[in-house]
């Protein structure tokens, strides 16, 4: 079985930062891409930032200059979200996602149970 758990996600003033960390771990094959997504209360799950298994990244506009996605492509599996900079439109359940193999045959979309961060005005 695949799991992916998040941490690092809390109670932040505005201007503020966080990091949070996603650790993927079971029988795993390879990682392609991983990324944050985040689900705002009433509002859909939007993409925050991806990195591939090269370290390309790609974030949306809405946290450009203020983010930064790493992944650690040793064993532990691990990608960081470095969060400056904070506002309260961040605020939100931010998910980890993992397009990932476990058999080196296909490739799946894996999701973790998400970390709350709340920015205060």
């Amino acid at each position: 079985q695949v799991q992916l758990v998040e941490s690092g996600g809390g109670l932040v003033q505005a201007g503020g930062s966080l990091r949070l960390s996603c650790t993927a771990s079971g029988n795993i094959v390879s990682i392609s891409v991983m990324g944050w997504y985040r689900q705002a209360p009433g509002k859909q799950r939007e993409l925050v930032a991806t990195v591939t298994a090269g370290s390309s990244t790609n974030y949306a506009d809405s946290v450009k200059g203020r983010f930064t996605i790493s992944r650690d492509n040793s064993a532990k599996n691990t990608m960081y979200l470095q969060m400056n900079s904070l506002k309260p439109d961040d605020t939100a359940v931010y998910y980890c996602n993992a397009y990932l193999s476990t058999d080196w045959r296909a490739l799946q979309y894996y999701w973790g149970q998400g970390t709350q961060v709340t920015v205060s005005s």
